[in-house]
């Protein structure tokens, strides 16, 4: 399988994970904590890593901006999930970031974008957002989701300059979870204080689940985006709302309703736009 091909398919395997992910986050009573306990989590377990790969050289600035952006990003998905269902909050945020994310990588780094992934990213935007507008939506919940779904940009950005830069695509996907996890993961519980104890004695074995999958997900993005082009690719994973919605339909008993439907089938033609282009 070639370069481009295999890009794709992981970045629709991250989606597709990162939308247990966000489930499990949203499902937790204390978000911060919860929050904190995922990237402890996989912070740990990928520790045992930074022995067998090089320091990330010539990547180290982006590795701190990846850092500042995420944290950042956090508190914004968190406080958009405080005021707005998962499936309001989660389909405008993550609708607003591929056309962020490559107007950026375009404009700041020439990336190459042709027809065929313009009018896929615009599909795929305009599904996703499609799926989470149909309900009232708190304005102050959309301003958080919108600061969301911008800093997942710039992150986004941010990191296939750093993957691309550093001396192999294991080495910046290992120092990413590790300095993210624990950074954050310490400022967050510290944050909570004594609130961060009781949550994670009720939740450490959600948290260990999500941040193991929190790995795959990103680490799978990561690597897609050192192999391929960030327009493409960032739109691609935003597919994960498809499996948000059958999360949301199958486990949440949520309605599936003809605006929803109009949405995945946007997301669906735009993903096949953005297979062709490449």
């Amino acid at each position: 399988m070639t370069a481009l091909p295999l890009a794709a398919l992981m970045m629709l395997a991250s989606g597709a994970i990162h939308a247990v992910v966000n489930a499990i986050l949203k499902s937790g009573k204390d978000k911060m904590s919860s929050r904190a306990l995922i990237d402890g989590f996989s912070g740990l377990i990928v520790l045992p890593a930074v022995f067998f790969v090089p320091l990330p050289h010539g990547a180290w600035i982006w590795l701190l901006g990846s850092w500042i952006t995420h944290l950042i990003y956090l508190v914004c998905l968190i406080k958009a999930f405080e005021r707005a269902d998962m499936t309001v909050a989660y389909p405008i945020l993550r609708g607003v970031a591929p056309l962020l994310a490559a107007i950026a990588a375009v404009a700041l780094f020439d990336e190459p974008i042709g027809v065929l992934t313009a009018c896929g990213i615009a599909l795929v935007s305009a599904g996703v957002l499609t799926v989470g507008l149909g309900k009232q939506v708190d304005p102050r919940a959309l301003g958080w989701a919108l600061a969301t779904g911008a800093t997942i940009a710039i992150y986004t950005v941010i990191d296939a300059q750093g993957v691309r830069a550093a001396p192999s695509a294991p080495s910046y996907i290992v120092w990413v979870f590790v300095s993210l996890g624990f950074g954050i993961a310490t400022i967050f519980a510290l944050w909570r204080g004594p609130a961060f104890v009781v949550s994670a004695r009720a939740e450490w074995k959600a948290g260990l689940t999500a941040g193991s999958l929190s790995i795959l997900t990103y680490g799978l993005a990561l690597w897609a985006l050192r192999l391929g082009d960030t327009p493409r690719l960032a739109a691609l994973r935003e597919t994960s709302i498809l499996f948000a919605v059958l999360i949301a339909v199958v486990f949440l008993k949520e309605r599936l309703t003809r605006g929803r439907m109009v949405g995945v089938a946007g997301i669906a033609l735009g993903a096949g736009l953005l297979i062709l282009g490449g």
